[in-house]
C-alpha cells in the first residue's frame, strides 16, 4: 500500500484544523478565573450535547409521522443509567459506544 503525499498532507491539515479550536480555548482560559455563573453555565454543556445526540438518534421523522427507533432506545437506557450513576463523561461515552455496537451487532 502506497501513501500519496498530498493525501497525507490533507489528513495532517484536517487534524491540525480540528485540533486547534479544541485546544486553544483551554490554553487561553487555563490562567483566567471565570465567574461562578459562567462555570455553572458550562457545567450544563455535556448534558445538552448528550440530549441533542439522543434526540437526533432515536426520533425518526417519516414524512408527517414521528416514530422511535427502539433499537437505539435499547442502547440509550443503559447509557443513561451509567451516566446518572457515575457522572463521568468518559465512562458514559464508552458504555454508550459498547451498547450501540452491541445493538447494531444483534439487530
Amino acid at each position: 500500500m502506497s501513501i500519496n503525499l498530498s493525501i497525507l498532507f490533507i489528513i495532517l491539515g484536517c487534524a491540525i484544523v480540528t485540533f486547534i479550536p479544541r485546544i486553544i480555548p483551554f490554553i487561553v482560559i487555563r490562567n483566567i478565573k471565570l465567574p461562578k455563573i459562567v462555570v455553572k453555565w458550562l457545567s450544563y454543556i455535556p448534558i445538552c450535547i448528550f440530549a441533542a445526540l439522543i434526540v437526533d438518534s432515536f426520533i425518526i421523522d417519516d414524512e408527517s409521522l414521528l416514530s422511535i427507533d427502539w433499537s437505539v432506545l435499547a442502547a440509550i437506557i443503559p447509557t443513561l443509567i451509567v451516566a446518572i450513576w457515575t457522572k463521568s463523561l468518559a465512562v458514559t461515552v464508552i458504555v454508550g459506544i459498547v451498547c450501540m455496537a452491541t445493538v447494531r451487532f444483534l439487530f
